[in-house]
């Protein structure tokens, strides 16, 4: 075996894998910081992906695919035919890339990560078959996230270009979104740019339900805890025909005062 990435970070590994690879790709048993950084890497990835099949511990695909921002980037590249999700039943104790070619394993040594590469013709297309096989028989891992250009590109039309701006600087200051406390959950999200822009609750809902983010339910539920704890504010609208519907505001004045990029902090702060 030859050690030729050694003292790369894991994106760096990554970028490398798939600059390299003329065919598809097997990623199996990948840590957690793998799945999370092959997801940016690739979103972000300059020219054609292969097709990555990734074979990851279930419990290990939940815990990454709860923040919003990798799972909805992940749903982006499901799309694309760039990735797709399957569950171990039986993980090999190393984490492994097999392409075509080489199989890369992926070490970690306290800060320090490895990629040791081996290309014997006859040990990678054995191995190749082998989580070829396994890929088969796995079961598929059922991500019901939205993909990230969905959420956008229905956002700004059925809200308002604005509204889309707005959802798309948030997301891009924060390094989570699981609303766990480490970052705001994208119903959240969705209401404060409902509110920063006077959208009506019927319709930032309707939005929401529709795309996949979260049940019209959700969305109330949701607006009553940032109501109650003074976050956002409702005004009455009247319609021609049923019960008036709710204008979404900002009510808290540090949030008015908050620019998109310190929006999220502030929210943060006040929720927490």
């Amino acid at each position: 075996m030859t050690s030729n990435l050694l003292n790369h970070q894991i994106d760096d590994i990554l970028e490398s894998i798939l600059t390299d690879a003329s065919g598809d790709i097997y990623m199996v048993n990948p840590s957690r910081d793998a799945i999370e950084e092959f997801v940016g890497v690739a979103t972000g990835f300059d020219g054609t992906l292969p097709t990555v099949h990734m074979l990851a511990d279930e419990r290990t695909l939940k815990e990454v695919m709860d923040d919003f921002i990798v799972a909805s980037n992940a749903a982006d590249l499901i799309s694309e035919d760039a990735l797709a999700l399957r569950t171990l039943e039986e993980a090999p104790e190393n984490s492994l890339v097999i392409t075509e070619d080489r199989i890369v394993a992926i070490v970690h040594a306290g800060d320090r990560v490895g990629g040791l590469i081996t290309d014997d013709e006859s040990f990678v297309e054995d191995t190749y078959d082998t989580y070829a096989e396994r890929w088969e028989a796995a079961s598929t891992y059922n991500l019901r996230t939205p993909p990230i250009s969905d959420v956008r590109e229905t956002l700004s039309e059925e809200i308002s270009p604005e509204a889309e701006a707005d959802f798309t600087a948030i997301l891009d200051s924060l390094e989570t979104a699981r609303g766990d406390g480490d970052g705001l959950d994208e119903v959240t999200i969705s209401l404060l740019v409902a509110a920063k822009n006077e959208a009506l609750l019927y319709d930032i809902s309707k939005w929401g339900e529709d795309v996949g983010i979260a049940s019209k339910a959700t969305f109330s539920r949701t607006k009553t805890k940032l109501e109650d704890m003074g976050l956002i504010d409702t005004e009455k609208v009247p319609i021609d025909v049923g019960r008036p519907r709710l204008r979404l505001k900002i009510g808290d004045e540090r949030l008015q005062e908050a620019d998109n990029g310190q929006l999220a902090t502030v929210a943060q702060s006040i929720l927490n």
